[in-house]
């Protein structure tokens, strides 16, 4: 079985509060880039097996492997060989290793018949991590708490053109929040939304962003210049560092 497992950006992204067990409840829409993907080609096998190219991957013990595990060990499957061809960039906010862990427990469940349901694969999602349960159905949503509360949402960005700047430049999530202080915004997110993309600009933000650019002004010219090549929004995404910017055809 191939599959691939695709990116995501983040149209907004509100750090609201920080839980007393240490996780930050946010708001957000998540919305899938299906041209942006990984490559992973999964079979039964008598011994277990992963290997990987393109992208080097820290460490062995990977969300696809801990997503072989967490199925095996509720459920009496055989064992796989697994192989990644990692293009998503990491520590991008482009949630290429959530989608390969989401997509592994997919892709079990077909091969061997579970006929977990979406809601149970997204439980077990949860479990690998809070932005896991978005690439089950790897629609639309609106995202609230963890990362865990979804709402479908009616959003197309088909008719637009998405433009990605990868800078040299890995922001890792502890980073990220450091710079961050959590407050309620003046204006639910999912309303903003709504509104016209040509709106965006000046209402819908990433918390991260401020930090972020502070710490790389680099980033900011990254930024400004998607906006003077004539983006209509450009943000970044996730807790960066990659910025994107959204063109009409």
């Amino acid at each position: 079985m191939i599959l691939f497992p695709n990116a995501k950006i983040n149209i907004g992204l509100n750090v609201l509060e920080k839980q007393t067990d240490g996780y930050h409840k946010l708001s957000s829409v998540f919305y899938p880039v299906k041209k942006l993907y990984d490559m992973l080609e999964i079979f039964p096998v008598k011994k277990f097996s992963f290997s990987s190219s393109g992208i080097a991957i820290p460490g062995s013990n990977n969300i696809c492997v801990k997503a072989f595990e967490l199925l095996k060990g509720d459920f009496d499957i055989e064992n796989v060989t697994m192989h990644l061809h990692k293009q998503i960039p990491i520590g991008a906010g482009l949630g290429g290793g959530s989608a390969d862990g989401a997509f592994v427990l997919k892709a079990l469940n077909e091969l061997f018949k579970l006929e977990l349901s979406i809601i149970e694969l997204e439980e077990y999602a949860l479990q690998l991590g809070s932005d896991c349960p978005f690439f089950i159905e790897n629609s639309p949503k609106y995202i609230t708490g963890i990362g865990e509360k979804m709402m479908d949402i009616n959003l197309n960005l088909s008719p637009y053109k998405l433009k990605f700047i990868f800078p040299e430049l890995h922001i890792s999530t502890s980073e990220a929040y450091e710079g961050v202080i959590p407050k309620m915004p003046e204006s639910d997110l999912l309303n903003l939304i709504n509104q016209p993309i040509e709106n965006w600009k000046t209402i819908v933000k990433n918390d991260f962003e401020i930090s972020a650019f502070t710490k790389y002004p680099q980033l900011k010219k990254i930024k400004e210049k998607l906006y003077t090549d004539g983006a209509i929004y450009a943000s970044m995404t996730g807790s960066g560092s990659v910025i994107y910017g959204v063109f009409v055809n």
